[in-house]
């Protein structure tokens, strides 16, 4: 038995983090049992402290995720040793973890010596701004004393990276990140003692423009939105044995140049002069070009300055061409095979002054030719001038990223290999994944690839629409309809709990308390006003449930409920009799495939009926959010006005038959997964219209963004799993299947971004890389696979496969906060198999398919390690309600368990199109 993977505020378990985000990190730990069904009862935390005695707290508790941090706050820059013990029901010994340690960062603004710093002179942002590169010499002249630690805290306006006597600084990529940089400005910290000598010292930085001062925003965009004057911050602290700190610190000493980077911008891409370059710049003794100026110091920001919630972004795989080609115009084009976000490293060899151009695109056009006009005003372009020598050059732009899968090489050097010569850094934001997915359908199991990728080259910093285009913003419906599919894919909690703390303080600056529909907010007011709008601004209700449900910390509810509340109680327009919506406009199902090409708000389904159901969804959940913070009297308030709104919402859209005034996929879903209609008959007549609706459109997608999510879940919570199978294998347009059929490598902005006929759809607004719609993956993972929280943090877990279709295995894995969670179902020779893994201090409710369920065999294994064992499970043993279905529950522990039973499939497969006797369906 261990007790490992101790961690602060769900950062990524470390032997030492630096800068807690926190002066009082909640901990978080698992156990690994030698036995099964192991349960804790107890723990103890250990803190010891510089100038501390060694105190150990001891809690009768089963908590281990997001415990509270149980000693006096963290100071800035102390450490703080952690160790943790635990003990299982029935154990009279604690088992205790290795030491870990965590450190403070800097909480208070006297913290920060250094002051802001830039180029003397003003910059013109009517043409190209060249990067600026800034140095200072120091030196560490005393022999006698030793460096005990030497952190570099360091932050920037603009995007920075640091060199220390010729080395990078760490592997971060776009530090500091986008922030909503008048509230929130991230820093790093770095352990740089490694990277100091005795004696003479020189410190460079790269300064751009990033999100701070480039240009940002559709239909022309932006510049310089958060401040003219970028700069950079830097802290170096050097302590001593002896304890004396020796610190070096941006101010007016520095000094400013420029150099190879003539521009690097994230949506047009960057101008990188080899010949331009100053070798040794950033290490002792340079003297190079005498064109190095003096700096000026800024005003330091008023923004709180905040150690990273969330991992920073890096370079997480390197891809190699997969083809090359020449287009019918004589293009040379590489082919990386998958559509990424990234950029290329290239190292050529050819003539001082040769110029190479890199176009990057997700597609192809029908003739063959790369796609650029998807990229509307975004440029996607790098050029690389070479310095000649002789010798293969090595070259990567540093502060722009694209989205591509076919770059055009433009004016290749003859005497280089390009297949040979040529990779892809594949840049996204460093969460750890958790989760993973396989089944016995190929085709299924390349939608969910595409989902992963498409998840991957969106959240960079934020979470983005789309990563190619001139937009590249954090669209707030996006993450709303993708949230559960991203938490379980990857670790993003840290990361999106920093975008809802920028949300929150944008949306309090406004006087309605009115949520961006993009954060950070970057939309020009003045073109685009900011207006409420259902589902992409309930994100601020919605997101913050998923986080707590989905990684089990309740402190994100509590850092929230003045935004949720604010939304729900002023941001929404109201109808004064009702309660509903105010006729407003709406995104409503946005992209429904119905809806015209330049009108993707003009579904089938009434904008206002979807406002309102997720108006009643909402409210639920604040209903809900109040009971678990200890808020009753809330609770009942939220929820008499729930009830209020279904009423009112019955009156206006619903029928006592359950028909709705939308007759829509949509608009059925969203009713019944939401639990609006009031009767049991309405229900069922819902539910077989909507098997209905689903057949007569030939089992093709007819959802948006608003229903997408809920479709196939509905469909299989009322009873109709073969109809939901039947609409995810569905390969004609539009389904989900369909852009496989166009070697599609990540979801699609449209149903029908490129055309039958093969050419791109010619509408506006067309993106190959956005994540929306792939929140079918949640079903995957659920009723494929078979897994679901049924307790905050996967504490409990539903296992509750359901087979169908032709699939006749699936496997599913995840990564919870508690340890690893495993299904594997197999249906084989009419036996279904079934084998479960759950960690320790965690349980399972097992639900088996109704194929199953004729006979009670199990086979318990204790651990990985031990025999198999067969005993017989009476009809009451470890029984429960299951949450949809109301058949019994088999309640197991911690360990292995492995079922074998008899199998009897009870429905028809495949099911079939619902069309008029007298005219067969034409496809």
């Amino acid at each position: 038995m261990s007790v490992d993977s101790i961690a602060f505020d769900r950062q990524r378990p470390t032997r030492h983090l630096l800068s807690s985000p926190s002066r009082s990190p909640a901990l978080s730990w698992k156990t690994t049992p030698g036995k099964s069904d192991w349960q804790q009862t107890t723990y103890q935390i250990r803190l010891d402290r510089p100038d501390w005695q060694p105190t150990t707290y001891y809690v009768n508790s089963a908590a281990s995720v997001a415990v509270t941090w149980p000693g006096a706050d963290i100071s800035s820059r102390e450490i703080v040793k952690v160790k943790v013990a635990v003990r299982g029901v029935g154990e009279e010994e604690d088992v205790w973890s290795e030491e870990v340690s965590v450190e403070g960062g800097l909480f208070e603004r006297d913290d920060w010596s250094a002051v802001p710093i830039c180029a003397v002179g003003g910059v013109d942002l009517s043409g190209r701004v060249p990067v600026t590169l800034l140095r200072k010499e120091f030196t560490l002249g005393d022999r006698d004393k030793m460096i005990k630690r030497a952190r570099l805290y360091v932050t920037a306006l603009g995007v920075y990276e640091v060199e220390i006597n010729g080395r990078k600084v760490g592997d971060e990529e776009f530090a500091p990140g986008w922030t909503s940089y008048g509230h929130r400005i991230k820093y790093q910290t770095f352990d740089v003692a490694g990277l100091l000598r005795k004696g003479e010292n020189a410190v460079g930085a790269y300064l751009g423009d990033g999100w701070y001062r480039g240009r940002m925003g559709f239909e022309g965009g932006r510049m310089a939105i958060y401040g003219k004057d970028i700069g950079l911050i830097f802290q170096l602290e050097i302590t001593h044995e002896d304890n004396t700190v020796t610190r070096v610190v941006s101010d007016d000493s520095w000094k400013a140049s420029t150099g190879a980077i003539l521009y690097s911008e994230i949506y047009d891409g960057e101008l990188y002069d080899a010949r331009m370059e100053k070798p040794g710049w950033s290490s002792p003794g340079y003297t190079g070009s005498g064109d190095w100026s003096a700096v000026r110091e800024l005003p330091f920001p008023a923004a709180a300055l905040v150690s990273p919630p969330g991992p920073p972004v890096r370079c997480t795989e390197i891809r190699a061409p997969v083809r090359g080609f020449t287009t019918p115009s004589g293009k040379t084009v590489v082919d990386f095979g998958q559509n990424l976000v990234g950029r290329l490293r290239i190292k050529p060899c050819g003539p001082a002054g040769h110029k190479i151009t890199f176009i990057h695109t997700e597609v192809l056009e029908k003739s063959g030719e790369v796609a650029t006009r998807p990229l509307r005003a975004a440029q996607c372009t790098d050029h690389y001038i070479m310095k000649g020598g002789g010798e293969p050059e090595v070259y990567e732009p540093k502060f722009t990223f694209h989205g591509f899968r076919y770059v055009q090489v433009d004016n290749w050097p003859a005497d280089s290999d390009l297949l040979a010569d040529v990779e892809a850094r594949v840049l996204h934001t460093d969460m750890q994944r958790t989760g993973w997915f396989s089944c016995s359908n190929h085709l299924i199991n390349r939608l969910h690839q595409n989902v992963v990728w498409g998840m991957r080259g969106n959240f960079l910093e934020i979470p983005t629409d789309c990563p190619q285009r001139d937009e590249r913003l954090g669209w707030t419906g996006d993450i709303h309809v993708f949230s559960e599919t991203a938490s379980f894919l990857y670790d993003c909690s840290g990361m999106l709990q920093g975008w809802l703390q920028d949300l929150a303080f944008e949306q309090m600056d406004d006087e309605h308390y009115v949520p961006p529909l993009v954060v950070p907010d970057v939309i020009d007011p003045a073109k685009f006003p900011r207006i409420p709008q259902a589902v992409w601004q309930d994100v601020a209700i919605v997101l913050p449930w998923v986080l707590y449900t989905r990684f089990g910390d309740v402190n994100i509810l509590y850092s929230q409920l003045a935004s949720m509340k604010s939304w729900l109680s002023s941001g929404i327009p109201r109808d004064p009799a009702t309660g509903l919506w105010s006729k407003t406009f709406q995104f409503g199902d946005w992209l429904d495939p119905s809806a015209p090409g330049d009108a993707p708000q003009d579904g089938c389904t009434d904008p206002m009926l979807v406002a309102n159901a997720f108006l009643i969804h909402v409210t639920d959940l604040l209903s809900q959010i109040s009971t678990i913070l200890g808020d009753p009297g809330g609770a009942a308030a939220y929820a008499t006005s729930a009830r209020a709104l279904r009423q009112a919402f019955n009156n206006e859209y619903v029928t006592p038959t359950g028909r709705l005034s939308s007759d829509s996929q949509t608009a059925y879903v969203l009713a019944l997964r939401f639990n609006i209609f009031p009767t049991s008959a309405q229900v069922e007549g819902a539910s077989r219209r909507l098997a209905e609706v689903v057949r007569k459109s030939r089992f093709r997608i007819a959802t948006g963004f608003a229903g997408t999510p809920y479709i196939l879940p509905t469909l299989t919570t009322t009873g109709n799993r073969q109809l939901a199978y039947r609409m995810l294998c569905e390969r004609k347009c539009p389904s989900w299947l369909y852009p496989l059929q166009h070697d599609a490598t990540t979801i699609w902005e449209r149903w029908d971004g490129i055309l039958p006929d093969g050419s791109i759809n010619p509408a506006e607004m067309i993106s190959f890389n956005h994540y929306a719609l792939g929140a079918v993956a949640e079903w995957m993972h659920a009723s494929i696979g078979g897994i679901a929280p049924a307790a905050p943090g996967w504490k409990k877990i539903w296992v509750a496969p359901v087979p169908g279709g032709e699939v006749s295995w699936a496997e599913v894995r995840f990564l919870s906060a508690y340890g690893e969670v495993y299904v594997r179902w197999e249906i084989k020779d009419a036996r279904f198999k079934l084998e479960v893994r759950i960690p320790g201090n965690a349980s399972a409710g097992i639900v088996f398919p109704r194929g199953a369920r004729d006979e009670e065999v199990l086979i318990v294994e204790e651990n990985a390690r031990s025999e198999l064992e067969e005993e017989e499970v009476g009809e009451d043993a470890g029984e429960a309600g299951d949450r949809d279905t109301c058949e019994k529950v088999l309640e197991v522990g911690s360990g292995v368990h492995v079922f074998d039973r008899a199998w009897k499939e009870d429905t028809d497969w495949p099911p079939t199109v619902l069309s008029h006797p007298y005219m067969p369906d034409k496809e």
